[in-house]
């Protein structure tokens, strides 16, 4: 049996890099887009992104609060406009992302500790730069706003604890935790790369089986198999297994340490959830490949299935506040425990027992698409006059 398994594995590892829509999809296109992911968010972070300032105070005050903004990471003051008017235009034109208005009187209500409300527009269809703008000002409006009743208060012979006291009773301390400088780069990259890797291994592997029927080659590899599905399917299952590993061993050994991603002490916790993943979509790609004769509509339905597996798996939006059928729609993709475990193994750099319950709804995918797809494959082999092939030969 262990003979005949390593049979099927060498024979479909020749299918692999004898056949184009195999090793493009498996060993080539990868290599490709994972370096160009990497180098598409080199700069890693967003910096210096244009802003306008909208100044009807005209007083010290604004013009120190403008050029405070001016020295933060990701405002760059490109504009100044005297009404809301031009500012919108200049956020429609895609000039500025953002635009900070003081009103007038600013300094005197300061001063006399009237309220002041200080507005800070931000283009939020680009959503990290905006939230960054909004970071930064907010953070030098409000500091500088209590940096000139500290002076007053100071003058008046109060000492600088007692006068931040009265100013700021509550003091507020953010902690951004597991991507502090909303890294594009270490947040964007290795999911691209995960979700890529997921689709490629369905898209090939749909093919696993229906393309031996289509070619006439299916009786040759029933003869190796000894007419068991249990042995053709473990032989192919290793070698579409091993050809991941190659995949794995680029992103995790070659592109992450060029670009700064990797974080020590997390391989070995992903290799092993990568292999789980791994198995979750050769068993789903196995079982349409059985049930799908039709090569074709195979690789519609591996499109089809694969291909919101990124916007359903709760990467950029959480998975609680979408409707509840694609809330349903993202459990049935392997990616999505996959991605919840990558969170907790790679950003967050916890031991694996964390991720048992990913583990655990994985293996479960694994069962239930591998029973199936031996099941009715074993059906298809009883159908399949076999041919006696020389050992040697395969």
């Amino acid at each position: 049996m262990i003979r005949a398994i390593a049979q099927i594995a060498l024979r479909e590892w020749k299918r692999i890099l004898t056949r184009k829509d195999h090793y493009i999809v498996l060993l080539v296109l990868p290599a490709f887009l994972f370096f160009f992911y990497a180098f598409i968010f080199d700069k890693q972070q967003a910096e210096d992104l244009p802003v306008a300032v909208w100044d009807d105070d005209r007083s010290p005050v604004s013009r120190q609060i403008t050029f405070l903004l001016e020295q933060t990471a990701s405002i760059h003051i490109t504009h100044a406009v005297s009404s809301e008017t031009e500012m919108r235009q200049l956020m429609q034109e895609k000039k500025i992302i953002g635009a900070v208005h003081f009103p007038k009187n600013m300094e005197a209500d300061i001063k006399s500790r009237h309220p002041v409300k200080v507005a800070v527009y931000t283009n939020a269809s680009a959503l990290i730069p905006s939230k960054l703008v909004y970071k930064d000002a907010s953070t030098v409006i409000i500091t500088a706003g209590s940096g000139v009743n500290l002076q007053k208060f100071m003058k008046t012979g109060m000492t600088q604890g007692k006068a931040m006291a009265l100013i700021m009773p509550v003091s507020l301390e953010l902690f951004t935790l597991y991507n502090p400088t909303y890294n594009y780069q270490n947040y964007l990259v290795p999911g691209l790369v995960t979700v890529a890797m997921m689709m490629m291994i369905i898209m090939v592997t749909v093919l696993m089986f229906n393309k031996e029927w289509e070619e006439g080659t299916a009786p040759e590899m029933s003869a190796i198999g000894k007419g068991h599905a249990g042995i053709v399917f473990t032989g192919k299952t290793i070698a579409h297994l091993t050809a991941s590993w190659v995949n794995f061993a680029l992103v995790f050994g070659v592109i992450f340490p060029i670009f700064s991603m990797y974080h020590a002490g997390t391989w070995w916790n992903l290799f092993v959830m990568f292999n789980l993943m791994s198995l979750a979509c050769i068993g789903i790609g196995a079982m349409v490949s059985v049930l799908m004769m039709d090569v074709m509509l195979a690789l519609d339905f591996g499109i089809f299935y694969t291909s919101p597996a990124f916007v359903f798996s709760g990467f950029t939006f959480p998975r609680w506040g979408m409707p509840w059928y694609d809330q349903y729609y993202a459990a049935i993709m392997p990616y999505t425990p996959f991605l919840d475990a990558f969170f907790k193994l790679y950003f967050m750099e916890l031991p694996l027992r964390y991720a048992g319950p990913e583990a655990l709804r994985l293996l479960l995918f694994i069962g239930f698409t591998c029973f199936i797809a031996v099941f009715f494959l074993q059906k298809r082999l009883h159908k399949t006059p076999s041919h006696a092939v020389p050992l040697a030969a395969s």
